[in-house]
């Protein structure tokens, strides 16, 4: 049986890469500080048409100009202080990766209708091939290279849409799933019924539907913790200028009204400690001195030292005992916090990455506290993205979150109300509370529906002091989390194969005639 003829493109080139480049900062506005969240739609689905009947060499033209517009909008915060190399080269990187990622999906949209040349098969199983192959693009570019960059999934955009309780149920991967899949059927309603039909947009109408109406899965009430957090609002950036424990100074001042209040823990922020109380018994007599006056233990961050290794350590304090438990950040951040093959990148660039002079190393223990029978998760700043790191604190019991960040070498950018949204899309995915808490903010309690409970603006220094709710029971994005990855990313790959394979024998085959 011969194959259908092969799609012509939607768009010729020219109008493909501007597409392509308004697509970008399309995507970039559903994102904070703007935050309009339909807006990811209109980029998805720009992008998406620039790929329709595009060749190999179209599609990484057209993918390579989407990641550059959409990259360089959506980091833009990276040159606060380390200036424009950094920014060029993340984004370009990223942009590569994108390009590469585009070819997938033009094989998805040439091979499909040749194969599958039916009007369903192009509403229905193409646009869910096409989901799956932006999906699977986005898993490898947040594991790859060294610990990837998650920063900008589409399903991230959606903290405070109507869809992110969807995340509950699918994680933000299969949010980015469903998402595409919507954009991708309804642009094939538009080729196949050119709107005139309304029975061919069942199945774009039956998703949206599901998206908008579906409420986040239900966990369980188990009463509440007292937390007080504080904000300190100190010169903790890697490049201000301090004298030695202005970090500590600021704490301690910004702690000093929660003084003699009733509390379960104290939190700290990432860095809000500028010495190591492993080994400082002056910091460490000060942890004590605070531990006392609010009679609760503190949850503390600070750079410690192990033998020869330096790690970004959450610690458990105890008065009296010092750090009874501790978590090492699981995936420091390459080119801040460590250099992964230095020896390489100091050959391209010696005086920029002669200015990091950290060499964090990657943690190994959970990302979890046990707070007298309260399970506590933990992210570290940017494991926040991290979906790992996140499930297995709720598997191992985790009943509310304490993020701890510091986001000072961001100050005034769009930064810390990017994580702060990853940390609200967090909340929701887990059914869990978050205490997301920043050196100068913005800090917030977040409630499992991703609603506010507390707040302190960035910039200034102060603390809360919150009925955290707590919740017990696993989400199904926790519990199957990994299978729909799994599922998403190597399934999909696996079908564009097998069709590649199809056509290919079919025309050997007619060849051969």
């Amino acid at each position: 049986m011969p194959l259908a003829a092969a799609p012509r493109p939607l768009l010729p080139l020219w109008a493909a890469v501007l597409t392509a480049a308004v697509a970008g900062p399309a995507l970039d506005l559903a994102f904070p500080a703007i935050g309009w969240w339909p807006m990811a739609f209109v980029g998805v689905g720009f992008a998406l048409t620039t790929l329709i009947g595009r060749s190999v060499g179209g599609a990484l033209l057209v993918g390579f100009i989407f990641g550059v517009s959409f990259y360089l909008v959506h980091i833009l915060w990276i040159t606060r202080y380390l200036g424009v190399v950094p920014w060029f080269a993340l984004t370009g990187l990223e942009a590569v990766l994108m390009a590469v990622g585009a070819i997938p999906i033009a094989l998805a949209y040439r091979w499909m209708p040749r194969v599958l040349p039916g009007r369903w098969a192009q509403l229905v199983l193409l646009p869910l091939l096409v989901g799956g192959l932006w999906t699977a693009r986005e898993l490898f570019m947040g594991s790859w290279p060294y610990t990837g960059f998650p920063w900008g999934r589409i399903g991230m955009s959606q903290s405070e849409s109507p869809l992110a309780g969807i995340a509950s149920w699918t994680g933000v991967t299969g949010l980015t799933f469903l998402m595409v899949v919507l954009c991708a059927a309804v642009i094939e309603w538009a080729r196949v019924a050119r709107f005139r039909d309304l029975r061919t947009a069942v199945p774009a109408a039956a998703l949206a539907v599901v998206l908008l109406l579906v409420p986040a899965f239900p966990t369980s009430s188990a009463g509440t913790l007292r937390v007080g957090s504080v904000q300190g609002n100190g010169p903790s950036g890697y490049f201000d200028e301090r004298p030695r424990n202005a970090v500590l100074n600021a704490q301690l001042k910004a702690t000093a009204p929660l003084f003699g209040e009733d509390m379960d823990v104290l939190v700290w922020p990432e860095g809000g400690i500028d010495s190591d109380p492993l080994t400082n018994t002056s910091t460490a007599a000060a942890l004590d001195a605070v531990s006392a006056h609010v009679d609760a233990p503190l949850i503390v961050n600070a750079a410690t030292t192990r033998g020869d290794a330096t790690f970004n350590t959450s610690m458990l304090w105890e008065r009296g005992e010092g750090a009874v438990q501790i978590h090492d950040k699981t995936h420091p951040v390459p080119m801040g916090e460590y250099v992964p093959d230095r020896w390489f990148y100091e050959k391209l660039a010696p005086d920029l990455v002669g200015l990091i002079q950290r060499e964090y190393t990657p943690g190994t223990n959970p990302p979890f506290f046990d707070l007298n029978g309260v399970g506590v998760g933990l992210a570290i700043c940017f494991d926040v993205i991290y979906d790992d790191v996140i499930w297995e604190g709720a598997k191992d019991g985790a009943q509310v979150y304490m993020f701890q960040t510091n986001n000072a070498d961001f100050r005034d950018t769009d930064e810390n109300l990017q994580q702060l949204a990853f940390a609200r899309m967090r909340a929701i995915e887990t059914g869990r509370s978050v205490v997301n808490l920043s050196t100068v903010g913005t800090s917030q309690v977040i409630a499992p529906d991703g609603s506010t409970i507390d707040g302190l603006d960035a910039g200034v220094a102060g603390h809360m002091l919150t009925d955290v709710p707590l919740r017990t029971g696993l989400t199904p994005a926790v519990v199957a989390g990994p299978w729909i990855q799994a599922v998403l990313g190597w399934g999909s790959l696996a079908a564009l194969i097998a069709l590649g394979i199809v056509v290919t024998v079919t025309e050997r085959r007619r060849r051969a005639v």
